[in-house]
């Protein structure tokens, strides 16, 4: 029986004396023990199997993964769409725990949301592509799961991944990007993730870079995602495809006439068999990229950007317009030292990865408590057992 189901499915103690619960049976006393503040060092925390919970616009993707990186188990679904309420999403994440644990001793679950998420790392404020709005993610679950429970956002746990296990690795001044349904972001400095005095730094993506642009989601316009992202690529592909542009025909005739089914790997596939037109999409994407990126070099000058996301998948087509875009738009180019642009090692599993890894930080505390609970428990088992003997004397 695994960790999770040991504290989930408790049994009370009766009153006679004669059953015993185990420990944790009392689940909430055991949560209010794990504090918000994370460990400062990862290379102190229990090696021991957790789950990361990656939520993006399109999927939920869950994962038991050691303290090495390496991932034992995944298994995904769709994300619930943003019209349903949130407990939707809470009853998602808990069945996939619970899948989970059936088959893994779990002993923390990090939670990478797609949204901004508060300072004290339990409220998702805000989620462009789903229905939370100041939504209590980390006690919600708190209540549900009998094990400590992280939350953070999505871009910050994909680049604590890519600066632990992959292409950030060596690096103490690194900055994320995500290229998905959107654009997410996140900084590390000397290997601390930099959240801002609200939790809400790194939304690179909701920088204005047109002023009057496309609507985004955000309320606001012209924000970068809205100029390179996956979002971004589909939509212009489906304006050409729309338009019966002639350049357009060789995707039109790959959906046969249907528009919608316009998909951005579809673009990336057709790009690498040489359709000119998605070539074009993938350079467009790139260079809007490359400027976003020139611009976060100005403000934060760090040694390395990592390029992650689904759309990163394009690798070059993609990734060599932007280094292309970034040297031609960096203030003071050929004279100050040029950031690495590096693609992230871990792909779409990079937030899961990093979600995990961070829950571990939280994991030791809850392994301390319950070393008490149960040094507390064993105390009083003996406390009875002597009492037992006193009264009724020797068998």
């Amino acid at each position: 029986m695994s960790t999770y189901r040991d504290f989930a499915l408790p049994r009370a103690l009766n009153a006679t004396g004669g059953g015993s619960a185990p420990i944790g049976s009392r689940r909430a006393p055991a949560l209010r023990t794990v504090g918000t503040r994370e460990r400062r060092s990862h290379l102190t925390a229990p090696r021991v199997p957790t789950v990361g919970i990656d939520i993006g616009g399109t999927k939920v993707m869950a994962g038991v993964v050691d303290a090495d990186g390496n991932i034992l188990e995944t298994i995904r679904t769709e994300t619930p769409d943003k019209s349903k309420s949130p407990k939707v999403v809470e009853d998602t994440i808990t069945e996939l725990v619970l899948d989970l644990s059936d088959r893994h001793d779990v002993h923390a679950v990090g939670i990478g949301a797609a949204g901004w998420v508060d300072a004290e790392r339990n409220r998702v404020l805000f989620a462009p592509h789903l229905s939370w709005r100041n939504e209590p993610l980390r006690d919600r679950l708190a209540g549900r799961l009998a094990v400590p429970v992280l939350v953070d956002n999505d871009a910050n746990a994909a680049a604590w991944a890519e600066w632990r296990f992959g292409a950030g690795r060596g690096e103490d001044h690194l900055v994320m990007i995500t290229l998905g349904t959107g654009i997410g972001g996140a900084i590390l400095e000397d290997g601390q993730v930099k959240r801002g005095k609200f939790g809400v730094a790194g939304e690179f993506g909701h920088m204005q870079v047109v002023p009057g642009g496309h609507r985004c989601p955000c309320g606001n316009r012209g924000c970068w995602e809205q100029y390179s992202s996956g979002n971004a690529l589909v939509r212009e592909a489906r304006e050409l495809a729309a338009a019966d542009s002639p350049v357009a025909y060789g995707i039109i005739e790959h959906v046969k006439g249907n528009i919608a089914d316009i998909t951005g790997p579809m673009i990336t596939q057709l790009a690498r068999e040489g359709d000119a037109m998605c070539i074009e999409l993938l350079q467009d994407i790139g260079q809007w990229l490359g400027v976003g990126i020139a611009n976060l070099a100005a403000a934060l000058d760090p040694s390395c950007f990592v390029i992650g996301g689904g759309v990163s998948a394009a690798d070059d087509l993609l990734i060599g317009p932007a280094r292309d875009a970034f040297r031609r738009h960096l203030t003071g180019r050929g004279y100050r030292p040029e950031a690495r642009i590096a693609r992230a090692q871990l792909g779409p599993e990079a937030g899961m990865v990093g979600a995990a890894d961070l829950a571990r930080l939280v994991a030791r505390r809850f392994r301390r408590a319950n070393r008490r609970r149960l040094e507390r428990y064993e105390r009083f088992e003996k406390f009875v057992e002597t009492t037992r003997r006193a009264t009724q004397g020797p068998l």
